[in-house]
């Protein structure tokens, strides 16, 4: 069945970078030279999906997550299953693994997948959003939720769940799901919209969070408990939650969800499941932490188009949220979360643009931003970003590079823990060189990318992203690793762990 992909719907009037203030002449945070020191080559570097047109639209949605003796990638609504070398060992589209739900997962294709690791409990998650297209504007509406049996995803079996993401009274669009593995459980986001109203199409609703119980879903039964965010003033968009990588946080911690706005604030908020008296659950927030004024890029009312590539189309620049994921890490009883967006650095024009990532310490507690930085070393553009953090603390963050005499690549750097707070010091390798631009007339791009750490040695970074090889509507991923020399065996030497230096903005 043919993947149609529904239109990228504008952020609502509080959030329109458009509508908001933008008085800033340059990014203060800006890093503006490339790294001297070597940044890792890649250990593996493979071709993945590509588009398929009766299987796959634009934008690909490329992400992946890896585990001890698999990568499972999601791009538009199918999956490959690869051995960590490179060999696709299986592929299939979301909704011909489903059955038996009673829903369109069983059905229908599916669209903004997010592919997890579950490094606790040694499974795998799948989870995209899905619709009957013949009541697209009346919903209900669903996340298709898979989980595997055992810790082989092809030949282990999969709990299979269909969970309805509106109600009778309100039946909202559930766009942009993202998925965090935490330690009693799931946590899930969406965009709320109203589709009912073709006088005003894609009303901005609000925002629904999510806790699914791990322990039920390993035995065939889906228990949730969610929250809503109506749309008021404030009107909050984009939340996304907290996923662990490594040591899991103190017993009872919530899970963390956060989101920026234009000019100047992150945001947190605590989500607890009570698993034994679901009612007594809570979600509290947000505290808000003041950052670095930025500026949305594409900087016009209602418009998101601005990269520019040889020879192709203008393409999106995804400068109206978060980029895929929000990191949990917790290192020598530090806890902090590691995020990413796209940002440009003149408001006068609202490009080129460049990354801006963070890491906020101290979460559960007094939060306080420890570090922050915008990527944007020259004047190409850089976008699509996702970072991760090995076990010591070095950070790496993958991306795509454009301008107008270059096809769009893909490419990553760094920063080690030693390295002084707030720049990337590793330098810039390239994963893949495109050597072709989209056309097609879509502009359509991303919608994100995914960096992640081997749960093997915990120090492994694996990244997907999309790039060309031919000019046209036949995008491609890739699929690359590479680690930090020094970054070795467990137990971790003390002497990596995070320098005692303090930075409160």
């Amino acid at each position: 069945m043919d993947a149609r992909e529904r239109p990228r719907p504008l952020p609502p009037p509080a959030q329109d970078f458009g509508s908001q203030p933008q008085t800033i002449s340059h990014d203060p945070v800006r890093q503006t030279w490339t790294g001297s020191l070597g940044m890792p080559a890649p250990i593996q570097n493979f071709n993945g999906l590509e588009r398929i047109v009766t299987q796959g639209n634009w934008p690909p949605d490329t992400n992946g997550d890896v585990g001890p003796n698999h990568y499972i990638q999601f791009a538009q609504s199918t999956i490959a299953i690869y051995s960590k070398t490179g060999t696709q060992l299986a592929r299939f589209l979301l909704n011909d693994l489903f059955s038996g739900t009673g829903t369109p997962c069983d059905d229908y294709t599916a669209n903004d997948g997010v592919v997890l690791y579950d490094h606790l409990a040694d499974r795998w998650v799948l989870t995209a959003l899905t619709w009957n297209w013949d009541t697209i504007d009346n919903g209900p509406y669903y996340e298709c939720i898979a989980v595997s049996k055992t810790a082989d995803p092809v030949s282990g079996g999969w709990w299979l769940y269909g969970l309805r993401t509106d109600d009778d009274s309100h039946k909202y669009f559930n766009d942009y799901p993202k998925l965090g593995v935490w330690s009693d459980g799931y946590y899930m986001s969406a965009n709320l919209f109203d589709l009912s109203n073709s006088a005003n199409n894609w009303q901005f609703m609000g925002v629904r969070v999510w806790a699914l119980d791990r322990a039920s879903m390993f035995n065939g039964t889906l228990r949730e408990v969610h929250f809503d965010l109506p749309c008021a003033t404030p009107c909050y968009f984009a939340l996304f939650p907290s996923n662990l990588r490594g040591t899991p946080p103190p017993a009872g911690s919530p899970n963390f969800f956060v989101s920026v706005d234009t000019q100047n604030t992150f945001r947190i908020w605590k989500f607890h499941a009570d698993w034994t008296t679901p009612a007594n659950s809570t979600f509290a927030g947000p505290t808000n932490l003041t950052i670095a004024n930025f500026v949305r890029p594409c900087y016009s009312p209602h418009t998101r188009v601005c990269v520019p590539e040889l020879g192709g189309e203008w393409l999106d620049a995804l400068g109206d949220f978060l980029m895929m994921q929000l990191q949990y890490r917790n290192i020598g009883g530090t806890e902090s979360l590691w995020a990413n967006h796209t940002v440009a650095d003149n408001s006068g024009l609202g490009y080129p643009t460049g990354i801006r990532w963070y890491e906020i310490r101290n979460p559960n507690g007094s939060p306080y931003v420890y570090q922050q930085g915008t990527y944007q070393p020259d004047s190409s553009y850089r976008w699509t970003g996702s970072l991760a953090v090995d076990r010591q603390g070095n950070m790496a963050l993958g991306y795509n590079v454009s301008n107008a005499t270059m096809y769009p690549a893909i490419r990553y750097s760094g920063r080690r823990v030693t390295d002084p707070p707030g720049i990337l010091t590793q330098g810039e390798t390239t994963l893949v060189a495109g050597t072709g631009a989209q056309t097609g007339g879509n502009n359509r791009w991303g919608d994100y990318s995914a960096m992640t750490v081997d749960p093997v040695d915990d120090c492994t970074f694996w990244y997907t992203n999309q790039y060309y090889a031919t000019t046209g509507d036949n995008w491609q991923t890739r699929i690359g690793s590479f680690k930090f020399p020094g970054c070795g065996p467990w137990p971790a030497p003390t002497h990596w762990l995070y320098l005692p230096i303090i930075i409160r903005n």
